[in-house]
């Protein structure tokens, strides 16, 4: 099986449906995002400028959407970085598995939503850089 690499995160449009009174954006697991949501969450409140995440993921996709202001993802499979800009409501990044992935410059008033393939686990989480180097280097 070939490793997972930072190429395979993908930039996902989602519908949008435009309306004079304001649009909206549906959003269907296995349909819109590349697996079955079982958990969603987001993050807000958090300072401009600031970071969150820097981990990776055994077994669970995650696909994050900035529904408010803007952010980064710095995106790492162990060899190559790519840098994400988040910006859009109706755009998201799928994060496959294996992957090293970090929030970065959230702009103020930010809001990233993120779909997750899988409920909350923490033995899914790799939280060391260097334990996600050895593993990917087996």
């Amino acid at each position: 099986m070939r490793p997972i690499t930072v190429f395979d995160c993908s930039l996902v449009y989602l519908p949008k449906i435009e309306s004079r009174s304001g649009n909206i954006t549906p959003v269907h697991g296995n349909v819109d995002v590349p697996f079955s949501i079982r958990r969603i969450f987001y993050l807000y409140d958090i300072p401009g400028g600031e970071s969150r995440g820097a981990h990776a993921h055994k077994e669970c996709h995650q696909f994050l959407v900035a529904v408010s202001g803007a952010f980064e993802v710095l995106l790492n499979d162990g060899r190559t970085q790519r840098l994400v800009q988040i910006n859009r409501p109706y755009i998201g990044l799928h994060i496959p598995p294996m992957i090293w992935a970090s929030e970065i410059n959230f702009s103020s008033g930010s809001i990233c939503l993120v779909l997750a393939s899988h409920d909350y686990n923490e033995k899914d989480y790799i939280r060391e850089y260097e334990t996600f180097i050895k593993i990917k280097s087996a």
